[in-house]
């Protein structure tokens, strides 16, 4: 028999027990797909009740405005790049008149800062020529904005307007996928089957969740199985350190004992906030 799967302990830092993981010597039907799908979910919702955005924003054009920037780079680089941005810029009028050549300097941090100015400054004068200066609260308007694709509409729409939408970047594929929810690679593909196992109101929530564990615990190259507290429900446990003292090392953010990527999180986040740009730490 291969190794087994720790249990599902609602704290990763204590040392898991070994149940019995889950069986892949048989196709997995789909009714149990979406049964195992679902129990993820509540699973999830229990280990992070927490859940957030970790993008810092006070309103639907600052979340915009950072979800562009978060493109290829992290969410607390965002986080200590825009307090300068939107003290310099506050709306969408005053973004669309900015200098090119002073809005890069500002947002060099988040990196490709040229291509993200230009997207900045189209979408914020498409808002101020389009929208009368305000975010649109429709996915079909959102995706004409410049820079601006399903994702990131998803995003807005799900925060700053309680639209529930599916969150398809990096880490919620990457997860997904090692869930056995989908096979598929495109994001568009991937949100229409994920869609279909949950009810629309979980969709935002779910997002939340499933990018937490993905950045705290089943990391890309290192997934701490070891420590994962929903490990008897993986299909695809094994992949990374399986040892519990060692996959312990492994956690991030506030499952690790640091600081979280926001600035300003919500009060009820347990882990430290982020240092601002250029602090120590």
């Amino acid at each position: 028999m291969g190794e087994q799967p720790p249990a599902s302990p609602k704290n990763p830092s204590k040392t898991p027990k070994s149940p019995k993981g889950v069986k892949t010597t048989k196709p997995e039907s789909r009714l149990a797909m979406v049964r195992r799908a679902r129990r993820i979910n509540r699973e999830l919702a229990e280990i992070y009740p927490y859940a957030h955005p970790e993008l810092d924003f006070e309103n639907s054009f600052e979340l915009l405005v950072a979800t562009v920037l978060s493109a290829q780079t992290t969410d607390l680089r965002v986080n200590q790049t825009t307090p300068a941005l939107f003290a310099r810029y506050p709306t969408p009028e005053d973004l669309a008149a900015a200098a090119p050549e002073e809005l890069e300097a500002i947002i060099r941090p988040a990196g490709f800062f040229r291509a993200k100015a230009r997207s900045l400054l189209g979408l914020s004068a498409a808002l101020r020529d389009n929208f009368g200066g305000e975010v649109p609260g429709r996915l079909a308007d959102l995706v004409t904005l410049p820079g601006v694709g399903r994702k990131t509409a998803n995003v807005v729409l799900g925060n700053a307007f309680g639209i529930p939408g599916i969150t398809v970047d990096t880490h919620f594929g990457r997860l997904v996928r090692r869930w056995k929810w989908t096979d598929q690679e495109d994001p568009e593909k991937v949100e229409a089957d994920v869609a279909a196992i949950f009810p629309k109101s979980e969709w935002t929530m779910l997002s939340h969740r499933v990018v937490f564990h993905g950045r705290r615990i089943c990391h890309s190259r290192r997934p701490a199985c070891g420590a994962c507290p929903i490990a008897p429900l993986c299909p695809s446990y094994g992949e990374g350190e399986t040892d519990p003292e060692k996959a312990r090392k492994l956690l991030k953010y506030e499952m690790g004992g640091h600081p979280g990527q926001r600035l300003r999180p919500p009060p009820d986040y347990p882990g430290k906030p982020a240092p601002a740009l250029g602090a120590a730490g």
